[in-house]
């Protein structure tokens, strides 16, 4: 064999060991974990190998602690984001998932700074829609003394508000009513 022959047989050889070795290095984890591997679904129809899809392991379920806790940021950011007069961030923040599954009053609170956000905002059905909402969840929801009389959200509230009396079917005394005598 000449030496161009060899020469041209060893780049050749160590071109294809470079080449395997870099589809087959394992990079490692900046934390020094090894990650988990990846898991392909039981029912995947793609062939094992390269066509195999990755399935990402399964969230665990937020603890009642976390849901409150991410409840209480989001209806802060919302009150803060209200206060800074970005009412639609607002509205976005006060909508989230979190503060829904959180407590009575949370959700109260969020749905009426979401109210006012729609008021000022010129958005007056919305902001009746909150209100509504606020007395379906509590029908004896009622606005601080501060914020019952003001021009533009204090009328829609006492619009939704009448609107809940006037559903509101009068308690009648057992044996008293409709077709019966004292």
């Amino acid at each position: 064999m000449t030496h161009t022959k060899r020469l041209s047989a060893l780049a050749s050889l160590l071109g294809a060991v470079l080449l395997a070795g870099c589809a087959q290095t394992p990079t490692a984890p900046v934390s020094g974990k090894t990650p988990p591997a990846p898991t392909v679904r039981a029912d995947a129809a793609a062939p094992q190998g390269h066509g195999a899809v990755p399935v990402p392991a399964p969230v665990p379920a937020a603890s009642p602690v976390q849901v409150a806790q991410a409840a209480q940021v989001a209806l802060r950011d919302g009150i803060e984001a209200y206060n800074n007069g970005d009412y639609n961030t607002a509205i976005r923040k006060l909508g989230a998932p979190d503060i829904a599954r959180s407590s009575k009053a949370n959700q109260l609170s969020a749905i009426k700074y979401t109210a006012f956000s729609y008021c000022v905002s010129g958005r007056a059905r919305q902001c009746r829609q909150q209100f509504d909402k606020a007395l379906r969840i509590d029908p004896a929801f009622e606005l601080d003394t501060g914020e019952d009389g003001h021009p533009l959200w204090g009328p829609v509230f006492a619009q939704a508000r009448k609107a809940v009396s006037k559903t509101a079917k009068p308690a009648t005394p057992s044996g008293v009513g409709r077709g019966s005598r004292p």
